[in-house]
């Protein structure tokens, strides 16, 4: 597949990337091997190869989903400039 200048600024308008008009000729030749390289690797026989999500054989340690306020509130409430019932107070702020 030959990459031209109008794909190139395609590319970039998809990609909202502003390319001056000469960088277009450098791009081109970038993102054409860019492209061979994925047709490269789609040449690859992957068959009987299972998705793989890590590649060590270390099982992920996994811990209870409890939702929790985690008991610290008052030690997070100390580091406040100024707090209301256990709450942050909050300058308004009107634009």
């Amino acid at each position: 597949m030959t990459i031209d200048a109008a794909t190139v600024k395609k590319i970039a308008q998809l990609a909202r990337i502003r390319v001056s008009d000469e960088d277009i000729n450098y791009y081109g030749p970038q993102l054409q091997n860019i492209l061979a390289w994925v047709e490269q690797l789609g040449e690859v026989n992957t068959d009987g190869v299972e998705p793989l999500a890590n590649v060590s054989e270390i099982p992920l340690s996994l811990r209870a989903d409890v939702v929790n306020d985690g008991n610290i509130q008052q030690d997070i409430i100390k580091n406040a400039p100024e707090a209301v019932e256990g709450f942050f107070v909050v300058s308004k702020i009107v634009e």
